[in-house]
């Protein structure tokens, strides 16, 4: 029980809070147009759970990868910096080695799952993996790491409504450009714990680059642009009131967590990063669900 639980912290797993309510949204996005539209393909009820069981596999995996790897190839710094050396690699929990190999078998395991989803999933999964395992590399050589970031949470909803679906559509991708500016936003204010760090590692951050009040108002614009993809989404795609409401509740979490957050008092950063964000991402696709599936019924 203790080397799961030392896994699961390793991966940070309750961090799946925040991607996996948009893949459901990608998901349920391309399911309602069959179940409800009578379009081309036509889902059981039991295939659509067959699928949405795939879909979370192939997120726990994809994800547990990414996190994997980024503790195996920053140990030597997480070492360094006192916030980060209780880590599960620099403490000696977990080996380095059985890190890398555990990010190798949920590679695998990704890629397995996807064959069983459909062709074009299959065929994108290779890049889909260097998305989420490159962003490890960026922090080393510039400071759009956090748009790296968004970008491989950002495949969330898109590739779940490309399982479903087996093709693109401007409305999840919306979703995906909401998720690439709420995650990005939502790093540069966690980061800014470490611009001391990382200036004197010489690591690229934005806080490292532009301190701590020009990251805050970077983080700003970013939930404005992700704010305004999500309203985008709404008119687009013709959502009922339900989605209205998640709306402002969503928009809601991202101002608290502005408020709360200042240049010179970051006590609050974990409160605004896991619970609003968290708050945010779960409240929101509920009520995206809902209208989906209630209102269309």
């Amino acid at each position: 029980m203790n080397t799961i639980k030392n896994y699961l912290s390793l991966i940070k797993f309750s961090h799946t809070i925040f991607a996996m309510p948009f893949a459901l949204i990608g998901f349920f996005l391309g399911i309602s147009s069959f179940l409800f539209t009578r379009g081309p393909i036509q889902y059981h009820w039991s295939q659509a759970m067959i699928l949405l069981i795939l879909i979370i596999l192939c997120m726990v995996f994809a994800r547990s990868a990414a996190m994997a790897f980024n503790r195996y190839l920053d140990r030597d710094i997480d070492a360094l910096n006192p916030r980060t050396a209780i880590r599960e690699v620099p403490k000696g929990v977990i080996k380095a080695k059985s890190a890398l190999i555990f990010t190798l078998v949920n590679c695998i395991f990704f890629i397995l799952t996807t064959y069983f989803i459909n062709p074009i999933c299959f065929y994108l999964s290779p890049v889909a993996l260097m998305v989420v395992l490159g962003y490890s590399y960026t922090k080393r050589f510039t400071p759009l790491s956090h748009l790296i970031l968004g970008l491989g949470l950002a495949l969330a909803p898109i590739g779940a409504y490309l399982a479903v679906t087996g093709f693109f559509e401007w409305l999840p991708l919306l979703f995906s450009f909401a998720v690439l500016f709420w995650v990005s936003g939502f790093d540069i204010i966690y980061s800014l714990q470490d611009e001391e760090f990382d200036k004197s590692h010489k690591l690229y951050s934005i806080p490292a680059a532009v301190g701590k009040s020009n990251a805050l108002r970077i983080s700003e614009v970013l939930h404005l642009l992700s704010a305004g993809c999500i309203v985008i989404a709404g008119k687009f795609g013709n959502f009922g009131w339900l989605y209205w409401i998640g709306v402002l509740i969503f928009g809601g979490m991202l101002i608290y967590q502005h408020t709360i957050v200042k240049p010179n008092d970051l006590r609050r950063v974990n409160l605004a990063f896991m619970t609003a964000n968290g708050i945010a991402s779960v409240v929101f696709a509920l009520f995206v669900i809902a209208d989906l599936v209630i209102l269309n019924y």
